[in-house]
């Protein structure tokens, strides 16, 4: 199944992060999230991107947009990495069942075991408005994410 495409509304899904707090995309209503899917916690590239957004947080904030990443690892690998990383956004657990989030927006790779690395800009009424499957090896970057972001404005 392929991502999901501009246009359709976003899945609504709560997860818990690093913390334990459960974190709703309907927590968010009214304002634009960044959402972000990533393979594993620890692995290179997914560190890399992940840094990249932290240090966009303030370009983010401008845009009002919430930056949510997600993956299959659990809420104690989370806190971890989040705390090692010292990321300022949530990391959420799709841990059990595992994927189901990343399945719903069609990121999920089922040889792997992960979410793909992909993205979506969702608008205020919960809509995506852009959305992106990067290789699993690749840093997307964020040139597509704040243009897209700046396009709702």
């Amino acid at each position: 199944m392929p991502i999901l495409q501009p246009g359709s509304a976003a899945p609504t899904f709560s997860l818990h992060d690093g913390d334990g707090k459960q974190v709703s995309l309907a927590d968010f209503r009214g304002r634009p999230v960044v959402l972000v899917f990533y393979p594993f916690d620890w692995s290179p590239v997914c560190g890399d991107q992940l840094a990249l957004y932290n240090e966009l947080l303030d370009e983010f904030d401008a845009l009002k947009a919430q930056v949510l990443a997600l993956s299959i690892d659990s809420t104690y690998c989370h806190a971890a990495f989040a705390r090692d990383r010292k990321y300022r956004f949530p990391l959420l657990a799709d841990f059990e069942p595992k994927g189901q989030v990343a399945r719903a927006y069609g990121a999920y790779e089922p040889h792997e075991g992960c979410a793909e690395r992909a993205l979506f800009v969702i608008d205020a009424a919960g809509v995506i408005r852009w959305s992106y499957l990067s290789p699993m090896d690749v840093n997307p970057g964020a040139d597509g994410i704040l243009t897209a972001l700046e396009s709702l404005r």
